[in-house]
């Protein structure tokens, strides 16, 4: 029920946003791009919430971008400060994918943080719902036991955040999803 109803809000709100008779065609140029309108609501908003939150928060080692690239840091770039670490803090012959069943989500409570990004005045809510490493923040068949159905917190995250977040607290809510992959 839950895909369901996250399909039907999502189509709501792109029939809403996009007039689908109206259709412009854009090219895979700069200049094309940007000469995109942005939403109307856009326009209007001052304040916006970006959560970027996955497995690299277990071990929430690094600075910058780099807490949330850490595996690449660790194993793509090797850098030493990330190998040093591991080995202080972990066994021998741990991987990044040891770190999913330890992302619980357990204080996750999306009633409770989208009330309170509505309280801080925000009108939207950009949640990173599949990381550069493939995770994906919702149950999905084309990412095997790398989701959070199958590792990790056992539960939809995203589905549950939109589902609060537009058919209760009118926050807008923006998809992102990494297209670097490791």
């Amino acid at each position: 029920m839950i895909k369901l109803n996250v399909c039907l809000v999502l189509l709501a709100v792109l029939a809403k946003e996009c007039s689908l008779t109206n259709a412009v065609k854009y090219n895979t140029t700069w200049a094309s791009l940007d000469s995109r309108p942005l939403p109307t609501w856009y326009d209007d908003v001052k304040i916006g919430i970006f959560i970027h939150w996955g497995v690299f928060s277990v071990p929430s080692y690094g600075n910058g971008s780099y807490v949330a690239f850490f595996w690449w840091a660790w194993q793509g770039e090797k850098r030493k400060n990330y190998i040093d670490w591991m080995n202080r803090n972990y066994r021998p012959g741990f991987t990044y994918a040891d770190f999913a069943k330890d992302f619980t989500a357990e204080f996750y409570n999306p009633d409770q943080w989208a009330d309170i990004f509505k309280a801080s005045g925000a009108k939207y809510v950009v949640l990173t719902s599949k990381h550069h490493e493939g995770y994906t923040m919702w149950p999905s068949k084309y990412s095997f036991n790398w989701n959070v159905m199958d590792v990790g917190p056992h539960r939809d995250l995203l589905g549950k955040f939109i589902n609060y977040s537009f058919l209760s607290s009118h926050l807008h809510f923006v998809y992102f999803n990494y297209l670097l992959k490791f």
